[in-house]
């Protein structure tokens, strides 16, 4: 990851971005499944989200066709990220089995741990083959919503 915060900081082109290797595994604070019962009995006011929290590299995943890598470059800590780190109101690996369920792509998800974080920003350093509007160098935000542009109810919303 730092070649693409060098090139980031040095002003790289989104050309020269997208000639850097992606990395086999990147740093990221995650769950674990095998956690999600530790807190049963405990009152959420009680629960330690730094018990539960681990950073440590974690694979890659493949690029899928509709989806981009980002260098990011900032990140929060929000409701989501808490919510997830103490598996209240429900633990999020149940929701993650019911995504893998639905596509190939969506199998890289239902994994032995929970990466957390959903509001960040960044850099886009490569893009899926069916990315249509961003392009490695293009500065971009990111929100925890999961749109599938090929689920009709996706376009109920005009907000998404």
């Amino acid at each position: 990851m730092q070649a693409f915060l060098d090139a980031i900081q040095a002003g790289a082109s989104g050309d020269e971005l997208a000639n850097i290797d992606i990395p086999e595994s990147y740093r990221a604070a995650f769950v674990k499944r095998d956690e999600q019962t530790m807190w049963e009995g405990v009152a959420s006011e009680d629960k330690d989200p730094r018990k539960s929290l681990h950073v440590d590299e974690v694979a890659t995943p493949e690029l899928a066709p509709d989806e981009v890598y980002v260098a990011v470059m900032a990140a929060a800590i929000n409701f989501n990220t808490v919510w997830t780190s103490i598996f209240e109101p429900l633990p999020t690996f149940g929701f993650l089995d019911r995504l893998g369920k639905e596509s190939v792509w969506g199998a890289r998800h239902a994994l032995p741990y929970h990466i957390v974080g959903s509001d960040s920003s960044g850099v886009v350093v490569r893009v899926g083959s069916a990315v249509r509007n961003w392009k490695p160098g293009d500065r971009v935000t990111i929100h925890c919503n999961h749109v599938d542009d090929q689920d009709p109810s996706a376009h109920d919303d005009s907000m998404l």
